[in-house]
């Protein structure tokens, strides 16, 4: 049966829909293989609703052994891609990890999440090996971003405008600007001149005109899906790309080709895809 307010499984099907930010367990900040897979598990009936090819999560390193965090790749090698967590409060930990899990690994990126402590920002110098490393190897990197209201609440939270800053000053690497920075419109404008930067759709709740101004001002080219899932809603996070009032042509950019061009040079040289 299709999902009412969405296209049938047959429209969803020809998308080819690849998922940027696929999240089960992601409040851990240990990777407890099992744990994944048990939450993934009960995931597996929404992403095959949703007609979801791959998903990209997000494996946190730290002291945990390459059996826990290869567990869900391996029972799923078709379905999920990865992306590391690191903490660039810890630059020689980092390079190790990328050397580990990026260059010997299965990883295809990184994943940077805000912190608490102010080098865990993308403004900070630590951040300049890190990309140069990452450069190197042909990863992509995936920025968690959010403007607040009346500014930062710690200072190793990230914003659109830092992304963009780092990106100037790597302008061959590949960013993704995960939940275009919450408040979208000044996400968009802060990202707009920056063309190695994408914005990734999940994480705040649908409003009009969010795709539609994206690919007005940025073009369907720098726009990923994500879906957050499962603490975010199929629906919602589906159905800000597949209702927005663009052509299919765009749509299918956003929901999966986009993110495989981003991918295909380090996934290909992996063997992760065709």
């Amino acid at each position: 049966m299709p999902i009412p307010g969405l296209p049938t499984h047959k429209q969803l099907d020809e998308y080819d829909i690849w998922d940027s930010y696929f999240t089960p367990a992601f409040s851990s900040s240990r990777f407890d293989g099992d744990w994944v897979s048990a939450e993934i598990e009960r995931t597996l009936p929404t992403l095959a609703m949703g007609r979801i090819k791959r998903a990209c999560i997000f494996p946190h390193i730290g002291s945990t052994t390459s059996k826990e965090v290869l567990k869900p790749f391996e029972r799923w090698p078709k379905l999920l891609l990865g992306m590391i967590v690191l903490n660039a409060s810890d630059v020689k930990g980092s390079l190790d990890a990328l050397n580990r899990w990026v260059r010997d690994g299965p990883m295809l990126g990184v994943y940077f999440p805000s912190g608490p402590r102010p080098e865990q920002c993308c403004a900070h110098p630590n951040f300049h090996r890190l990309v140069e490393r990452i450069a190197e190897l042909q990863g992509v990197i995936m920025q968690h971003t959010w403007f607040i209201t009346g500014g930062k609440r710690y200072g190793g939270q990230s914003t659109p405008s830092e992304i963009a800053a780092l990106a100037t000053r790597y302008p061959e690497t590949r960013f993704i600007c995960a939940h275009a920075g919450g408040e979208w419109e000044k996400g968009i404008r802060a990202v707009r001149s920056q063309s190695n930067v994408l914005v990734e759709t999940s994480g705040f709740d649908a409003t009009a005109g969010f795709i539609e101004m994206g690919v007005r001002e940025l073009g369907a080219e720098r726009i990923v899906f994500g879906s957050h899932l499962p603490s975010r809603s199929l629906g919602t996070e589906l159905g800000k790309i597949v209702a927005a009032e663009v052509g299919e042509k765009e749509k299918r950019l956003m929901l999966g080709e986009n993110y495989r061009r981003l991918l295909t040079p380090i996934a290909r040289r992996k063997g992760l895809i065709p």
